[in-house]
């Protein structure tokens, strides 16, 4: 008896490669010859990390914590002033749960 998952056969699954299956790698080449005049090799892209550096120093002076912002809902917490927009709140739960889930 044999069962298809999802359009996979019984042969298809955990098969074994043969020799003439597996794929040819080319020899290693000889120890080059130190007499022998040196070829540059091909220069390839480049990659700069001074600009993720400047980022990074950038990002470093902005503060993690907006510390006027917390001082401003502390006194409005203290003196009952704060509210909540419970439909706001609500929404937003809304938007992070299809965010994450889908």
């Amino acid at each position: 008896m044999s069962i298809d998952l999802n359009g996979i056969g019984s042969g298809q699954v955990n098969t074994r490669r043969t020799a003439a299956d597996q794929p040819v790698t080319p020899p290693l080449p000889a120890s080059p010859d130190p007499a022998a005049p040196r070829v540059a090799a091909p220069q390839g892209d480049k990659v700069s990390l001074s600009s993720m550096q400047q980022l990074k120093q950038q990002l470093d002076q902005v503060p993690e914590v907006d510390d006027s912002r917390v001082e401003q809902i502390k006194a409005a917490l203290a003196d009952g002033s704060y509210k909540v927009d419970a439909e706001k709140l609500a929404q937003k739960m809304l938007d992070m749960d299809e965010s994450i889930f889908g």
